[in-house]
């Protein structure tokens, strides 16, 4: 697969103090400067914070932190400090399946054509396996790789990176390192360039109200996972606070 795609990694995590040879071979040194330089200081967003991306949508605070409480699950970072990803597989399917199933370096659970396969830390080494995925996977393409998982707080997928503003998949992802914000920033984005603000903006305590964003942001199985009524929860209780 790419190799520029492998060298445009590596000048990357060098940007950000890797001391890497800019050789488009993904070892050990180069994931560990991936695990090392994406880890980031897990600050929460403040209260400023959040009010500041509600007026920038047109929406009440109390509806971006519905969101936010049916999104996060305990928040945005992993006990190590990195931003929580989940790793699909299906996505890198799409992309470099047959390169992955065919190759001797990389094992093709990486890649399936359904979703699934989601654990935690299976092999118990104390580091989260979706980041273990990510990083076995770059040595095949990690553009692939990081448009692959989903990020942060609101769980978005990489992939959309161009569509949210954003230089490189690369800079998207470290967005979220420095803390919470760079989180919300990108939910913001996500909320604009899908133009799901006036969905936000009905977000309130009947799950009917909720229909719209939920469709819009969880997509059309929503109520397979009772979105809209998760939302309608926590706005209830946004309102009783």
């Amino acid at each position: 697969m790419s190799k520029a795609n492998r060298e445009a990694l590596q000048t990357f995590l060098n940007s950000r103090g890797a001391g890497l040879a800019v050789d488009g071979l993904i070892g050990p040194a180069t994931q560990r400067a991936i695990w090392q330089v994406f880890a980031g200081a897990a600050t929460p967003a403040t209260p400023g914070e959040i009010s500041a991306i509600a007026a920038q949508l047109g929406a009440d605070s109390a509806q971006v932190r519905a969101v936010a409480a049916v999104e996060s699950d305990g928040g945005g970072f992993l006990p190590s400090g990195h931003p929580k990803i989940l790793f699909e597989r299906h996505w890198l399917f799409r992309r470099v399946g047959r390169a992955l199933s065919a190759s001797s370096v990389i094992g093709a659970y990486l890649a399936a054509r359904d979703p699934g396969g989601y654990t935690l830390d299976a092999d118990r080494d104390g580091i989260n396996d979706s980041w273990e995925k990510l990083m076995e996977a770059c040595a095949v393409d990690p553009v692939a790789a990081f448009e692959s998982c989903s990020w942060g707080k609101f769980q978005i997928m990489g992939g959309h990176w161009k569509a949210l503003g954003y230089p490189d998949v690369f800079r998207f992802a470290f967005s979220m390192v420095g803390g919470e914000w760079g989180h919300y920033k990108a939910l913001a984005a996500f909320i604009q360039a899908n133009r799901l603000a006036p969905a936000l903006r009905r977000i309130g305590p009947d799950p009917a109200q909720n229909e719209a964003f939920a469709r819009g942001y969880n997509g059309a199985g929503f109520r397979k996972h009772d979105y809209h009524v998760k939302l309608a929860r926590a706005m209830r209780r946004e309102l009783a606070a």
